[in-house]
C-alpha cells in the first residue's frame, strides 16, 4: 500500500519549457531588443505586407542583424541629482547621426550661439576701424593719436587671453563667456559717452573691450571640447569661426548705414545692445555640459558621452584642483611650442592683411578699397565658408581611418602653406582684379588653420585647453602688434611692400615646416614631474 508522502509526491511529466512573453521596459528604461523572441513582436522592418510580422524567426533575425549592422545598440537611460548619464549596455559603438538629426541637435545649437557670440565680438572689434575718421575729424585728432586710440584695444588684448583661459578651466565656459560678452557689450554701448567726456575715458573702454574679448576663443574652445566628441569637433570649430569672421564682414557693412541712420554712435549702440539680449539667451537656453542639459535626447547624450576622449575631459576636470596652472610643464613641451608658433604666424598674416592691404592696393593699383565692397564682406565671408569645408572635410578623414596627427597636419599645411604662396602671387599680380583674387584666395586658405592648431589644442591637453590657448592667443596678439607696426618700418627702410609680402610668405613656409615636424594629435602628459 502506498503511503500518505508517496502519494503528495510529484509524478514526472515532461513538459515543454515554457514561453516567457516579452516584458514592457520600465519608464526609467529604454531599450532596443535585438533577440529572436522579442523582435517577433516589433514593427516589420523588412516590407512585409503586415505591420506587426508573426511570420517567421528568420524576420526576426534578419531584423536583428539589420540593426546591428547599422550600430544601435542596446542603450539604457537613468537620471540622478538632476543629470543624466546614459550607459550602452554592450559598450559598442553608436551609428553615426544623420545630417537631420545633426542640424537639430542640441549641441549644434550651443555651437550656434558661440558664433553669434564671436560675430559681435569682431563686429565690436572692427566698429572703431569705420567710426576713427569721422571721431577724429569731429574731435581734431591727429592721425598718429587716432592710431593710439585703435591700438589700446590690443593693450587690453594682449593681458587677457592667459587669465582668462585660467579662468575657463576652472569655472567652465558658459560662465566665463557670459561675463565677458556682458563686459564687452557694455564697453560698447558705453564707448559714445567715453569719447564725448574725457580722452583716458575713451582709451579705457578700447582696453576693457580687449579684456573682455581676450575669453571668447578660450569659451569656444572649452565648450566645443565638452559638448561635441572628436569626430565632429573641427565642423564645430569651423562653424563658430566662420561667426567670426562673418562678424567682420557684418561690422564693416552695417557700421556706415547705422551711422547714416543713427547717427556716428548709432553702431556702438545697437551692437552693445544685441550683446546683452546675446547673454539673456545664453543664460537661459544652454548648459555647461550635456549632461546638465534637460532637452537633450538620449541618444544624442550617449553619442557625445560615448567619446573615450571626452570621458577623459570630464574626469581630468573633476580632479584637477583650482590652483595655479603648470606654466613651467606646459611650456617644456615641443606641442605646445608648435601652438604658439602657429597662433603667431595666423595671427601675424590676418592683421597684415587687414592693416595694410588697404595702402597697398592704392600705393601699388591706385585703388581705395576701404570703399570697395568686396573689401569688406567677400574676403572674411569666404573665410567663414573655406573654414567650414575644411570642418567637414577634416572630420571625415579622421571617420575615415585617417589618424589625427596627420589630419591636423594636412589641415594646416593647407592653412599656411596656401595663404604663402597667394601672397607670393600677389606680389606678380598686374592688375587689381587679379591681385584681388589672389588676396581672397589667401584669406580664404587660412580658415583651414582653425582644423590644424585651433583644434589640437582640446586634443593634446583637454584639462588645460584653455590656458594653452591663452598662451598661444597671447603670442598672437603680440605678433600681430610686430607684425603690424613692423611693416611700416619695412617699408620706411627697404622701400617696398612686395618685399614684406614676400617675407611673411616666407614665414608661413617655416611655420608649417615647424609644425610638421613636431606637432601631434594625440594627448601629452603636462602632469609628469620634469
Amino acid at each position: 500500500m502506498n503511503s500518505p508522502a508517496a502519494l503528495r509526491r510529484p509524478l514526472p511529466v515532461s513538459s515543454p519549457t515554457p514561453i516567457k512573453s516579452p516584458q514592457t521596459p520600465k519608464p526609467s528604461e529604454r531599450q532596443l531588443p535585438l533577440t529572436n523572441s522579442s523582435a517577433s513582436k516589433l514593427p516589420c522592418k523588412l516590407n512585409h505586407r503586415n505591420w506587426w510580422c508573426k511570420t517567421s524567426t528568420a524576420c526576426a533575425t534578419e531584423f536583428s542583424s539589420r540593426l546591428r549592422s547599422e550600430r544601435i545598440l542596446p542603450i539604457r537611460a537613468s537620471s540622478s541629482n538632476g543629470s543624466r548619464s546614459i550607459s550602452s549596455s554592450s559598450g559598442g559603438e553608436f551609428r553615426q547621426p544623420t545630417a537631420v538629426e545633426f542640424i537639430t541637435s542640441e549641441r549644434v545649437k550651443v555651437v550656434a550661439m558661440l558664433a553669434l557670440a564671436l560675430a559681435l565680438c569682431n563686429a565690436d572689434r572692427v566698429v572703431m576701424s569705420v567710426a576713427i575718421v569721422p571721431l577724429s575729424l569731429s574731435h581734431g585728432w591727429r592721425q598718429s593719436f587716432a592710431g593710439v586710440v585703435q591700438s589700446s584695444f590690443l593693450w587690453g588684448y594682449l593681458i587677457s587671453p592667459i587669465a582668462g583661459g585660467t579662468l575657463v578651466d576652472l569655472y567652465g565656459g558658459k560662465v566665463v563667456m557670459a561675463w565677458g560678452v556682458t563686459l564687452w557689450s557694455l564697453a560698447t554701448f558705453l564707448t559714445p559717452w567715453a569719447a564725448e567726456n574725457s580722452l583716458c575715458a575713451l582709451l579705457a573702454m578700447r582696453m576693457l573691450l580687449g579684456i573682455a574679448e581676450g575669453v571668447a576663443l578660450p569659451c569656444m574652445n572649452n565648450m566645443i571640447a565638452r559638448w561635441f566628441p572628436q569626430t565632429e569637433r573641427s565642423r564645430a570649430v569651423g562653424l563658430a569661426m566662420a561667426g567670426f569672421q562673418l562678424g567682420s564682414a557684418i561690422g564693416l557693412t552695417l557700421s556706415p548705414i547705422l551711422m547714416s541712420q543713427g547717427g556716428l554712435y548709432g553702431p556702438f549702440v545697437i551692437f552693445g545692445l544685441s550683446g546683452f539680449l546675446w547673454v539673456l539667451v545664453w543664460i537661459s537656453a544652454t548648459s555647461s555640459t550635456p549632461d546638465k542639459c534637460h532637452q537633450i535626447s538620449a541618444y544624442e547624450l550617449q553619442y557625445i558621452q560615448n567619446d573615450g576622449n571626452m570621458q577623459s575631459v570630464i574626469k581630468d576636470k573633476s580632479k584637477k584642483s583650482k590652483v595655479i596652472p603648470p606654466f613651467k610643464r606646459l611650456l617644456s613641451k615641443l606641442p605646445t611650442w608648435t601652438l604658439i608658433v602657429a597662433n603667431a604666424m595666423h595671427s601675424w598674416g590676418f592683421f597684415v592683411i587687414l592693416s595694410w592691404m588697404p595702402i597697398y592696393f592704392k600705393t601699388i593699383y591706385h585703388v581705395d578699397l576701404r570703399q570697395a565692397a568686396w573689401f569688406s564682406a567677400v574676403p572674411w565671408s569666404m573665410m567663414a565658408v573655406a573654414g567650414y569645408f575644411a570642418g567637414v572635410l577634416s572630420d571625415m578623414m579622421i571617420q575615415r581611418g585617417i589618424s589625427v596627427t596627420l589630419t591636423r597636419k594636412i589641415m594646416q599645411s593647407i592653412g599656411f602653406i596656401g595663404p604663402g604662396i597667394a601672397l607670393v602671387g600677389l606680389t606678380m599680380a598686374r592688375s587689381p582684379s587679379n591681385a584681388s583674387a589672389w588676396l581672397t584666395l589667401a584669406v580664404g586658405l587660412k580658415a583651414f588653420s582653425h582644423c590644424g592648431f585651433l583644434v589640437n589644442l582640446q586634443e593634446i591637453a583637454p584639462q588645460y585647453s584653455g590656458v594653452l590657448h591663452g598662451i598661444s592667443n597671447t603670442a598672437g596678439t603680440f605678433a600681430a602688434i610686430v607684425g603690424t607696426v613692423g611693416a611700416g618700418y619695412f617699408v620706411e627702410l627697404v622701400g617696398s611692400f612686395k618685399g614684406f609680402l614676400l617675407l611673411t610668405a616666407f614665414l608661413y613656409f617655416s611655420a608649417a615646416l615647424f609644425w610638421n615636424f613636431f606637432a601631434t594629435g594625440g594627448r601629452v602628459n603636462f602632469d609628469e614631474t620634469l
